[in-house]
């Protein structure tokens, strides 16, 4: 296939169109209701999203967004728009980015490069995700294959997959966080986005692994492939051999709580308060699950959870930026899509 039959689309969570209340409102809205977020029963989970959580939050996330919206809009928007230039600038075939929520829609980004070539043959779709959970790596994949579908597109939609231990990604995470580790610290916190328990259960193929078996991440088994917590264990101690981080120095927690039933554990917000009483005064931390920096780590860990760690007797608190634009992350983002361009499949959710 020539490499002028096909496009690239990279794929993010999503942001509101601006920090107005309406626009957050519609996208909590959009963003909660997703049956794989909060997969209750349609009827029980618009109750609860439209009638409690987002009249409760909507103002609250909207002040939160405008803490941390940047002059050109979204910083996750604004990051990926450069990580697509960035893809661009090093590829003969077109890039475009999309969101699962808000703007802009993978139907958008179709018809994009489908203005670019009106008979493109495959799309190479790339999740910005690199764990697989159902709340973000699958919604985006059956969002962008819906809006496939919907519009008729004749071109064929090929889906890369979690890419949480391929190298070029580990070596590109390190890098990134290596000059951070010039400075003294006590600690590496790695701060994933959490779930509920109950999603890693569901999600477990086999039903009788996850959260079953003891040490479940470091047992053998095929519910590692759809499962969230091995993964980001996988990523994190690949990432603390690479940077030669001794066992000692780091430890994974989980963000983003809402609700109250069962998520993973330990929460990091609960670890920010408790870790200056168990001696580590100096901390840095890194948010993996996120390729650009956003909501979640601009303002829930880069000043939310840095007034708390501070107040509960922190002394100094640092969070390593996501990878951003980082030239490595680039070059793997390239690598990878030219790979497939030149038939490797290695990289490809099999279909």
């Amino acid at each position: 296939m020539s490499k002028s039959d096909v496009g690239i689309v990279l794929m993010n969570l999503g942001s509101p169109d601006s920090t107005a209340v309406p626009d957050v409102k519609r996208y909590l809205m959009e963003f909660l209701m997703d049956e794989k977020v909060i997969d209750y029963p349609y009827l029980l989970r618009w109750l609860l999203v439209g009638g409690i959580i987002v009249p409760g939050r909507a103002a609250k996330s909207a002040e939160a967004y405008r803490s941390i919206w940047w002059e050109e809009g979204s910083p996750l928007v604004v990051l990926t728009q450069q990580l697509q230039k960035a893809v661009q600038h090093d590829m003969e075939m077109p890039v475009e980015i999309a969101m699962r929520y808000g703007n802009p829609s993978p139907a958008d980004a179709y018809d994009k490069l489908l203005q670019q070539n009106p008979h493109l043959k495959e799309v190479i779709l790339l999740p910005l995700y690199p764990h697989y959970a159902m709340s973000s790596f699958e919604t985006a994949v059956e969002y962008a294959q819906l809006q496939h579908r919907k519009k008729n597109c004749k071109f064929k939609l090929t889906i890369v997959k979690p890419f949480y231990e391929e190298p070029d990604y580990i070596n590109a995470m390190a890098e990134s966080m290596r000059p951070y580790l010039q400075q003294e610290f006590d600690q590496v916190l790695f701060s994933y986005h959490g779930l509920p328990a109950r999603h890693i259960r569901k999600g477990d193929p086999t039903g009788k692994h996850c959260l079953k078996v003891e040490d479940c991440c470091h047992v053998a088994s095929p519910a590692h492939n759809f499962c969230y917590r091995h993964q980001v264990t996988r990523t994190t101690e690949l990432v603390a051999e690479k940077l030669g981080l001794p066992r000692e120095k780091w430890a994974i927690s989980f963000q983003s709580r809402l609700g109250r039933e069962e998520w993973l554990k330990p929460a990091t917000v609960d670890r920010l308060e408790h870790l200056p009483k168990e001696g580590v005064k100096k901390l840095l931390i890194v948010c993996p699950a996120f390729v650009s920096d956003c909501l979640e780590t601009l303002e829930e860990i880069a000043i939310a959870g840095k007034e708390l760690f501070i107040h509960s007797g922190g002394d100094s608190f640092t969070m390593i930026p996501c990878m951003n634009i980082h030239p490595l992350w680039v070059q793997s983002v390239v690598k990878w899509c030219k790979g497939i361009v030149a038939g490797d499949e290695k990289m490809l959710v099999k279909q």
